[in-house]
């Protein structure tokens, strides 16, 4: 199983990394090239497709990895189920799109929700495709078809942003990296659906996925609230630089953490009747998780404002604040992750529900108080919220695993307090090394990864140890 995990996670960090590295780039282009208001109008549709998503995918694709015996007539079912439910959504958000154009007051959006909508097809198919990929563990297929994807899409949008196209760059990229990467998977992936569909199969694993549907809706509703208000109360030119500001870190924990995520339900699933093991597994997960994802995102507050200047221009500076609040609030995810693919992999979609309902609550109120403040105070009430979070996610693995919030902060404080003294650090130097922006940032970044490595090392953190031993025994090595 260590070697499955190990295997699974490099394979997947590829995946994520050269996948999101091409975005990065291509976003950093269409930055240069479109508006803040244009990022906004675009950002403001993805609202309302991520929730349709959510709808299609009906917790079918984390219930197909969490089943201990899933057949091909599990995943046949959920693969027909989910064309029909995406087909409904489509049709439900062709319709609204004039109603959403004109709530907005922004004519384009209306046809841009037409086209955009599309993705809700190949989103479905490609939901059973990668349940099928994690439940194996085959993420070396995933990576290539990503990668392809990626590449494909990024080239198309920039030239269309390059020719004028404006917001439709954006809407195009969206579409053919899905219609693109649901085509490679098909080259890449063993599975095929067959003609079988079973709705008793549907039923048993919608017993289990429905409280995953529901928690992962209330989920994503609440999370784009923050986009829904911006929009609307603020202006889309706000949203954009909001969206901007949030790209940076997401993009380091949509990397590691989502891949981290992706092999830790599997690999959970499959001890969920071993408690030890489990706990085992859980503790070196949120050690490990945080002690790579927390110096990334505490060096990316400290590099803010010369990562902007040197990659997106002086126009896109008023994202920095929001860039270095949304850091801190994403530090939070290695526990969120860790306690939730747990909680899931024990099969506790009714806990996983009722955490959900609670902390969303937390938030609606917090919403609620910050809104007349401003969207900064906004962002920074869900930074704290984000925080309050964790002790609502950690409370049951107290009971399931006897792994409470406690001893994960205790896990967690070494690498969080040298990642707070390096941030300190590398934000220091920006006041006396030689000028230039690009030359200032890549000192920076340097300084930072030698300051943490080295306190590491001298500490002799386990997971430093730890990392080093398996990238040792990766290149054939004792």
């Amino acid at each position: 199983m260590k070697q499955k995990v190990v295997n699974g996670l490099f394979w997947k960090l590829l995946e994520n990394g050269g996948a999101q590295g091409i975005q990065f780039v291509v976003a950093i282009l269409l930055a240069r090239l479109l508006s803040p208001a244009e990022y906004g109008v675009v950002g403001i549709i993805m609202i309302f497709i991520t929730i349709a998503n959510v709808l299609v995918q009906n917790g079918f694709s984390t219930a197909l990895i969490q089943k201990q015996q899933a057949d091909e007539a599990d995943f046949s079912s959920v693969f027909y189920f989910g064309l029909l439910a995406a087909g409904g959504m489509y049709g439900v958000l062709y319709l609204a799109a004039p109603a959403i154009a004109g709530f907005y007051q922004i004519e384009v959006l209306q046809p841009v929700v037409r086209v955009l909508a599309l993705v809700l097809l190949p989103g479905a198919v490609i939901s059973v495709q990668t349940a099928y990929v994690s439940r194996k563990m085959e993420f070396r297929g995933l990576f290539v078809s990503t990668l392809a994807a990626s590449a494909a899409s990024g080239a198309v949008s920039i030239w269309m942003a390059y020719a004028g196209f404006g917001v439709w760059a954006m809407a195009t990229q969206q579409l053919a990296y899905y219609f693109f990467l649901m085509v490679a998977l098909f080259f890449t992936v063993t599975w095929r659906p067959s003609l079988v569909f079973a709705i008793n199969r549907l039923g048993e694993m919608f017993a289990f996925g429905w409280k995953l549907l529901a928690a992962s809706l209330i989920d994503t509703l609440f999370n784009n609230l923050y986009g829904l208000i911006m929009g609307k109360i603020y202006n889309e030119e706000i949203l954009g630089v909001y969206n901007r500001g949030d790209q940076f870190p997401k993009l380091i924990v949509n990397n590691l953490g989502a891949a981290i995520q992706s092999v830790l339900l599997p690999a959970f699933s499959s001890r969920q009747q071993h408690p030890d093991e489990m706990r085992h597994m859980v503790r070196r997960a949120v050690r490990m998780s945080s002690f790579l994802i927390l110096p990334m995102l505490f060096g990316l507050c400290a590099v803010a404002d010369t990562l902007v200047l040197a990659l997106l221009g002086e126009k896109w500076l008023p994202c920095v604040p929001y860039l270095r609040i949304l850091c801190v609030a994403y530090s939070f995810w290695p526990i969120h992750i860790t306690n939730l693919q747990a909680i899931n992999a024990a099969g506790r979609s009714d806990v996983f529900l009722k955490l959900e309902v609670i902390k969303k609550g937390m938030g609606l109120l917090g919403l609620l108080a910050g809104i007349r403040f401003g969207p900064l105070v906004l962002v920074s009430v869900k930074a704290v919220l984000d925080f309050f979070s964790t002790f609502v996610n950690a409370w049951p693995n107290k009971r399931l695993l006897g792994y409470g919030i406690f001893s994960q902060w205790v896990d967690i404080f070494p690498a969080a307090a040298l990642s707070v003294v390096m941030c300190v650090a590398v934000y220091g130097l920006k006041f006396v090394l030689p000028g230039g922006v690009w030359l200032r940032l890549l000192l920076q970044v340097l300084s930072g990864a030698v300051i943490y490595g080295l306190l590491a090392a001298a500490l002799r953190l386990e997971s430093f140890w730890y990392l080093f031993r398996m990238a040792r025994e990766r290149v054939g090595g004792r």
